[in-house]
């Protein structure tokens, strides 16, 4: 899987142009061809941006890199892996032999939990198939300045996730009475009208509004609105 060094460019050679002029060397991989003709032909409008190799599974792109010089490989998350690797396995020996080249993922991968996974990958970019294309010259040219660039996709994904999770966090932190009361707090009734409401006193009422706050680390009442609003809690339920 990992044989001798015997690189070649194509920019290499007596014609080829001084090195601060040489367009970043892009190697692509992706087990669809559909994808590949693709991003070659999104490549190809940048000047600055050359493709040098493809590959359509990961020891194909492991045996382009051995043969190629690159600076950034451009690769797909799902493709087919060597016998008894998993594709968290791959990109992880990949980067770890490859530590001066950028790695830049490409998935239609959706699952948060799997999307936070390949984070945690010493990888250096990881754009949806669903971002708009524009945004890949972008991730790359970010991850030639060794930042991490996550496409808006995954990020909405992520954003998304978390807020689930945090409303999941207070919903069990919550009795079921204090979260009835934050609720309709959230969607304006006031202390005195959810006391009506729900037929208990004042003071009752008050207090589980405030131990929900204290639960949720919220100091005001602003802090509660904001936080119903970016957890669709009890906002415009006042009817």
């Amino acid at each position: 899987m990992f044989p001798a060094r015997d690189r070649t460019s194509p920019a290499s050679g007596p014609n080829a142009a001084p090195a601060d002029r040489q367009p970043a060397r892009i190697l692509v991989a992706d087990d669809h061809p559909v994808v590949l003709f693709a991003l070659e032909n999104l490549i190809g409008r940048f000047a600055h941006l050359a493709v040098v190799g493809r590959a359509q599974s990961f020891p194909e792109l492991f045996d382009a890199a051995e043969r190629l010089d690159f600076d950034v490989a451009l690769t797909d998350l799902h493709m087919p892996c060597a016998a008894h690797y998993d594709v968290r396995d791959m990109l992880s020996r990949f980067r770890q032999r490859y530590a001066d080249e950028s790695v830049v993922v490409l998935t239609t991968e959706t699952d948060p939990t799997t999307l936070r996974r390949v984070l945690d990958l010493p990888i250096d970019g990881l754009l949806s198939k669903k971002d708009r294309i524009d945004l890949i010259p972008v991730a790359i040219a970010s991850a030639m300045a060794r930042e991490c660039y996550v496409g808006p996709v995954i990020r909405e994904l992520l954003a998304r996730a978390r807020h689930a999770a945090d409303l999941d966090g207070a919903h069990r932190l919550l009795s079921r009475r204090e979260r009835e009361v934050l609720t309709l707090y959230a969607s304006g009734l006031s202390v005195t009208e959810i006391a009506a409401r729900l037929g208990r006193s004042i003071k009752t009422i008050s207090a589980q509004k405030c131990s929900a706050m204290k639960k949720l680390s919220l100091s005001n009442d602003i802090e509660l609105y904001r936080f119903a609003a970016e957890h669709g809690l009890g906002v415009g339920k006042s009817t």
